[in-house]
């Protein structure tokens, strides 16, 4: 039997402090698997691109995700697919999840670690992007950190309104204007040009940019990047992506103390994550655990 578990029982499952902790652990113990992941993505002959994440392993985690993603900028969600979670042991399909929500919140939530380990003491946080990645990395970060004020641009007025509303935020017109009122960024769009160059920032901000999982997307100037300390989570992935200089540190080093991170109030810091297939194997499988504790979603015979 296969566990079904759609949008709304995910959200019934997962809370950020615990995922925080699973993310927290991979990013500590994922390079003991020995077993790299691999990102696939190819051009359709529609207007979106297919992507697949394989597989999701972590030491100690009986059980492996394949990530199949549909990602249509124009459409609402942008992103729609499945999760498959299977058995180490005999590769049975333990359970199909929605990946949009379990994308989203492995996204935020691994950004918001990243931030909080990077950023520096201000508390402003900017908002360049509302959508549902932004909203789960300022969820996350309200839980590892106290939170100032917060300002927010869309290119949706409306959600820019909406995401204000949900945080105690105000609008601001322009990415330029957010990284003056900011002292932590969280870009997450789909941006081809960069919407920051170092002119638009100050010594000691932190910058943490989502849009860099695909070629051709870029959200910070190479210039920002060069005058930054750079962390990603994966160095072969994000140089593949090509517009990212070589990484200063991984997230992993950071967390394992292999690497020191900020070290002055002046330094500017960015973390540009690529997403990684253990990253949802840790979610996948912490929403499995509870699910199957708490009696939710629905099992269905896919080979009856």
């Amino acid at each position: 039997m296969t566990l079904l578990l759609t949008r709304g029982d995910l959200e019934t499952v997962l809370e950020p402090e615990t995922c925080l902790h699973a993310l927290r652990d991979g990013f500590r113990t994922a390079d003991g698997v020995g077993i790299a992941g691999q990102r696939v993505r190819t051009d359709l002959p529609f207007p979106g691109t297919a992507t697949a994440l394989i597989p999701g392993l972590l030491p100690g985690v009986p059980a492996y995700t394949v990530k199949v993603n549909a990602k249509f900028p124009a459409a609402r969600p942008a992103l729609r697919g499945v999760i498959c979670l299977h058995s180490g042991t005999d590769g049975a399909l333990l359970a199909l999840m929605d990946s949009a929500t379990v994308t989203a919140w492995r996204t935020g939530l691994a950004a918001a670690l990243g931030t909080h380990l990077l950023a520096g003491a201000g508390a402003v946080v900017g908002v360049i992007g509302a959508g549902a990645q932004a909203e789960l990395t300022v969820r996350g970060l309200g839980v590892l950190r106290p939170r100032g004020a917060l300002v927010v641009h869309d290119t949706s007025d409306d959600r820019a309104a909406e995401f204000a509303a949900r945080h105690g935020g105000r609008v601001l017109s322009c990415a330029a204007e957010i990284a003056t009122a900011a002292d932590i960024v969280l870009a997450a769009t789909w941006s081809r040009e960069p919407l920051l160059r170092l002119h638009d920032t100050r010594p000691g901000q932190h910058f943490t940019s989502l849009g860099v999982d695909e070629p051709g997307k870029a959200e910070l100037a190479a210039d920002l990047l060069g005058a930054a300390l750079l962390v990603v989570d994966d160095r072969e992935l994000a140089s593949r992506v090509g517009v990212l200089r070589a990484a200063d540190a991984t997230l992993g080093e950071i967390v394992r103390g292999e690497h020191p991170g900020r070290t002055t109030d002046t330094d500017r810091t960015v973390y540009a994550p690529v997403g990684l297939p253990w990253q949802d194997l840790a979610l996948a499988w912490t929403a499995y655990v509870r699910a199957e504790r708490e009696g939710v979603g629905r099992r269905v015979d896919l080979l009856a």
